[in-house]
């Protein structure tokens, strides 16, 4: 045991202490004492990705979560954290190519070997993870240790296809998608950022005779026209019903409807709209309607395709788009040419714009068809329910009704994805017939060689991580889980999605509570980012400051939903700190030495009152950790150890522990022992090392670790 005399160093205690709770068993709730007398409580740490090293993010996750747990372990709850990581197969498979500088197509004919070599990649990453998680004095059951691509989480993703598929909510066919020309995927509506910027509207005819003008910002689509839609009462309805031939649109043939739709605000524009069903899903809508055909003119990669001119073989938006333009003008069609400011989508993960393509094969889950085994309600309204029952709490609150507005909007989700890293989707095809089978059924099918969009395989967590789908014992003592702590930015890629599965699958709910934390900036409030040179690495903050110094910037001054500006002077704070409380205990116990602690005290008056002013400060810290009101507890925790404990009380007592009266001296000695050792109790959950370190010399028969005495009462 290391030297109480020295001053606190934190790469002293750390490592040391972290291997005494692994050798204890406490982490299992299974080896907690009276283990079978203790109330459940379960939380499922949301798993990170295994495309790198965790960020600092990633360190406020585990910091709120570990609080939280041992918090509830302190209570005398049965407590159980899962951990795991995430496959995430896009993200997983375009940092593997990046990194090695390869291309996919250098494995056309050994996909296995592909996926062999991204596995070791990402199983490599998961070690550094793991060791970062321990790093931050995570207590989680390392027993149930779980992947999103292992064998059992396998099993359930291939049981929940199976389920939703027989039940009519996965349907499959040519649809339209939205494709990442660079990650050469699907991808879904949430996996889209839009990047604001200038660029150009253009008003023009399809020839000098056509009747109609329209207006784009695409005039390569364009090439792809089938039909123009005008409003049935505005001003263009005369011409509704009329097919105008087009010998020569930029050396296309087109041959364009003109249809009545209220969809077309005719007060918009021109009052009209071109209608290119391959490459807009609102066209797609609107020409499944009309019964218009399909012309698709722009393929994966974003070239013109199919126009039987020099078009063909270039990049759409680079190239065509400005020799349209200048078609256009040549041929004086074009009426007008209008600077404006417009969204350009890209694929979140690899950066590649988005083109709408229609796509064989595609998955998808019906989010609006009604299940008769949940009383008639569709996957929307369980969503919804879930909430506004009250079964789940969003904290904050202000979160619900964002939530709310993406279930309103919320369109069939896309489950298909083109990686080779992943779950395979168990499927086969013989022209436009499909089978359900991890095996083959057979000479003349088709496998299917997507794979599952990763939301699929994680939006079982809560369930799949408890052995699900087997009934296990798990599954029934752990769900659902107590609380979700994740960040807001994820709650409809991830969030949603487990009510979205828990609900059809379980009839249940993942989750009790939804606690969002916000996003970790610098000093000066700016994302992080590698450009700008902000970034915060959690291990270098530890090796320089210690954990509990890093838990506690992370933490303080921190309530849910908002950012946090986060400097090495704010961690630096807590690792004086972190010493002010080892000085302190140690003064403490150097001046109760041979205190009799089983014989009971007196306690003079002043001693009495400060007795009961710190039962009141554990009765408002546990009403704020009730009410995960965390950043509060910790400030209030940090104030009263500091300025009123060290600074006021611990000052004011000296001349007592000299005293000569007796009883006067031991009232002050049971004063101080027993204020210290409430406030490492209190502060144990924020700070766990130098707390369990301190605790380590109290001197209490037959004590066992900090991390399972029970929270004090007030």
């Amino acid at each position: 045991m290391p030297d109480f005399s020295r001053p606190y160093n934190a790469k002293d205690h750390e490592e040391r202490i972290y291997a005494k709770w692994l050798e204890s068993g406490y982490f299992t709730p299974e080896n907690l004492p009276n283990a079978d007398t203790r109330e459940p409580f379960t939380i499922i740490m949301p798993p990170p990705n295994v495309t790198g090293n965790l960020h600092i993010g990633h360190a406020l996750t585990v910091t709120i979560e570990d609080i939280i747990v041992r918090y509830q372990r302190m209570l005398g709850k049965k407590t159980l954290w899962i951990p795991g990581t995430d496959h995430a197969s896009i993200a997983t498979e375009t940092k593997f190519l990046k990194e090695k500088k390869i291309s996919r197509n250098d494995y056309i004919n050994k996909r296995d070997e592909f996926i062999e070599l991204v596995n070791d990649f990402a199983l490599k990453n998961q070690e550094v993870i793991l060791k970062q998680l321990r790093a931050m004095g995570s207590s989680l059951d390392w027993s149930r240790l779980a992947f999103t691509l292992d064998e059992k989480r396998k099993q359930a993703v291939y049981m929940a296809f199976r389920r939703m598929y027989d039940a009519g909510l996965i349907y499959h066919g040519e649809y339209l998608v939205n494709w990442d020309t660079k990650g050469q995927t699907t991808v879904s509506d949430d996996e889209i950022e839009y990047e604001t910027t200038q660029g150009k509207l253009y008003t023009f005819k399809y020839s000098k005779d056509f009747p109609i003008p329209i207006a784009t910002t695409r005039p390569e689509t364009k090439l792809g026209d089938v039909a123009v839609a005008v409003h049935p009462s505005g001003k263009w309805k005369k011409y509704i019903g009329e097919k105008i031939e087009i010998e020569n649109f930029a050396g296309v043939k087109l041959s364009i409807a003109i249809i009545g739709d209220e969809m077309v605000d005719p007060e918009f524009g021109t009052g009209a709209v071109g209608i290119t069903p391959a490459h807009s899903k609102i066209d797609g809508e609107i020409a499944r309607r009309h019964h218009l055909p399909t012309k698709q003119v722009i393929n994966e990669y974003g070239k013109i395709i199919k126009t039987g001119t020099d078009w063909d073989g270039k990049t759409g938006i680079k190239e065509v788009r400005e020799e349209v333009v200048e078609w256009l003008k040549k041929e004086k069609l074009l009426e007008k040419e209008e600077i404006i400011e417009h969204n350009i989508a890209k694929a979140q993960r690899s950066g590649g714009i988005i083109e709408i393509l229609p796509k064989r094969h595609q998955f998808f889950v019906n989010v609006n068809k009604p299940i008769p085994e949940r009383d008639g309600k569709t996957l929307k309204d369980i969503m919804r329910a879930a909430v506004t029952s009250e079964k789940i709490k969003i904290i904050p609150e202000r979160f619900e009704k964002i939530y709310f507005n993406w279930i309103d909007n919320l369109r069939d989700w896309n489950i298909s994805r083109q990686v080779w890293y992943g779950h395979k989707i168990p499927a086969w095809y013989k022209e436009e017939e499909i089978i359900v089978s991890e095996k083959s059924p057979g000479n003349g099918w088709n496998e299917i060689n997507d794979t599952f969009d990763t939301w699929f395989s994680s939006g079982l967590w809560t369930f799949s991580t408890l052995g699900w789908p087997n009934k296990t014992e798990d599954l029934q003592l752990y769900h659902p889980t107590d609380i979700l702590e994740t960040g807001y930015d994820i709650i409809f890629f991830w969030v949603a999605r487990m009510i979205l599965m828990t609900g059809f699958l379980l009839d249940d709910i993942p989750f009790k509570t939804i606690y969002l934390h916000g996003l970790v900036r610098d000093a000066k409030g700016r994302k992080m980012s590698k450009s700008l040179g902000n970034s915060i690495d959690p291990l270098i903050m530890i090796d320089t400051y210690g954990t509990d110094a890093l838990r506690m910037g992370l933490i303080v001054g921190n309530p849910p939903g908002n950012d946090l500006a986060l400097s090495d002077d704010k961690v630096k704070a807590y690792k004086h700190f972190a010493n002010k409380i080892w000085n302190a205990a140690r003064f403490v116990l150097a001046n109760t030495e041979g205190l009799d602690l089983e014989k009971e005290t007196r306690l003079e008056r002043e001693d009495a009152k400060i007795q009961e002013q710190t039962k009141a400060l554990v009765a408002e810290v546990t009403q704020d950790m009730e009410q995960f009101h965390l950043y509060l507890a910790a400030e209030k925790l940090y104030h009263y150890f500091w300025h009123t404990f060290a600074d006021i009380i611990i000052e004011e007592a000296k001349p007592r522990l000299r005293s000569e009266n007796a009883e006067e001296k031991i009232s002050a000695q049971r004063m101080l022992y027993e204020a210290l050792i409430l406030q490492l109790k209190l502060l144990h959950p924020f700070m766990p090392f130098v707390t369990e370190a301190v605790w380590e010399q109290i001197p209490q028969k037959n004590k066992t670790l900090l991390m399972v005495e029970l929270w004090p009462h007030s």
